[in-house]
């Protein structure tokens, strides 16, 4: 597919941050660290320690996201451009498989504790935590011990200079600044895809909202751990060949009719969700979280290079990448919120309808067409 062969990954907000020097695996290396490090921690909460655990994980979840940053800007630089699919979905497809198998362990460890050796599910827990902090650590090494560090960025995505004597200040306002100018760039030059990134951004906080409050929300009605960590498994599995499957549809139909049955299964998810009330119903709404979960952000990426000058697709994949991560604040915020001043979890689920309505929304005005060439 055209559009895929030009979509690198998000490499130049990365290069800018990491000063343009090649100290991409170091910056990854060091933000890796910090999410195993959290990680490892969260193995030794103990019972009602929410404010010790909420705090450990936001440590952990920054540094997993900053190190996928990162990692993602490797990419141009150990595959030549017509292996850049081949190696992005490669990636992808270990990591379900990595993802489902650890798991897969953790399930068994958590629902049958005493024939691995454990005293109760509570003591699995912790050790799985830990065994995500090893494992994370250990298939870390061959890419910070083998993976070339990459030369650095073409003038086309280079900064200024930073300070000397203020180097760490300087690299974040060197970052957030290639991140402002383009996102002034985006609003003034390519209008279509100015308006999908506020599409994008909207639906895609109440995806990552749903996926990160799934197994929360799933307690709080009264499903057991087996059943979530089981349904959570389930996504793993289905998510290969539900992308593959989103992948045809949008061949067969176009891209936005594949992003609106996306969005419009997410949509049945909420409204269902909110009637939740049996563990096989959480595992049916983690089957079609599976199925679509994938293609929907397969879809957006492929629609956005759709938008954009492909002559500086890195540098906009970078800030379409990086600007996604503050998108996802509102969503659990919104969540949260309802929740806390209704008592009731049930509507904060229900509510996430308005994000997916609202995307389909702005998604119906996106005009799709050749992308605009960059005159600078």
């Amino acid at each position: 597919d055209e559009t895929y062969s030009h979509a690198p990954s998000p490499a130049a907000l990365s290069r800018a941050v990491a000063d343009a020097q090649g100290t991409e695996k170091r910056c990854l290396a060091l933000f890796a660290g910090l999410g195993i490090g959290a990680t490892a921690l969260l193995s030794a909460a103990g019972e009602e320690a929410w404010l010790y655990v909420s705090s450990v994980f936001v440590v952990a979840n920054v540094g997993f996201a900053a190190a996928n940053v990162f990692y993602d800007a490797l990419l141009p630089s150990i595959a030549r451009p017509h292996e850049l699919n081949r190696v992005s979905a490669a990636g992808f497809a270990l990591g379900y498989v990595g993802g489902g198998l650890l798991l897969a362990l953790h399930l068994l460890w958590i629902s049958q504790p005493q024939v691995v050796g454990l005293p109760d599910a509570a003591a699995a827990a912790r050790l799985a935590f830990a065994s995500v902090a090893l494992w994370w650590a250990l298939f870390s090494l061959p890419l910070l011990r083998w993976v070339p560090e990459p030369s650095a960025p073409s003038s086309a995505v280079r900064l200024r200079d930073p300070p000397a004597s203020t180097p760490t200040t300087g690299l974040l306002r060197a970052g957030f600044g290639r991140l402002a100018a383009t996102l002034r760039e985006v609003r003034r030059r390519h209008r279509p895809a100015f308006l999908f990134l506020i599409a994008f951004w909207l639906y895609s906080d109440g995806i990552g909202t749903i996926m990160k409050m799934a197994t929360i929300y799933g307690r709080e009605v009264g499903i057991g751990a087996p059943d979530l960590l089981g349904a959570l498994l389930l996504v793993q599995l289905v998510g290969v060949p539900g992308t593959v499957a989103f992948g045809a549809l949008a061949d067969r139909l176009g891209v936005k009719a594949g992003l609106y049955v996306a969005l419009g299964a997410y949509t049945a998810i909420a409204v269902l969700g909110f009637f939740m009330a049996e563990a096989w119903h959480f595992w049916l709404l983690a089957l079609g979280m599976g199925l679509v979960q994938g293609g929907a952000q397969a879809l957006s990426r492929a629609l956005y290079a759709r938008l954009i000058p492909r002559e500086r697709s890195a540098e906009f994949f970078a800030f379409y990448s990086v600007s996604a991560k503050f998108a996802g604040i509102f969503g659990p915020l919104m969540f949260g919120l309802i929740a806390q001043l209704t008592g009731n979890s049930r509507l904060g689920i229900l509510a996430l309808v308005a994000f997916f309505v609202g995307g389909i929304a702005l998604l119906r005005r996106v005009r799709l067409g050749h992308p605009a060439v960059s005159t600078g």
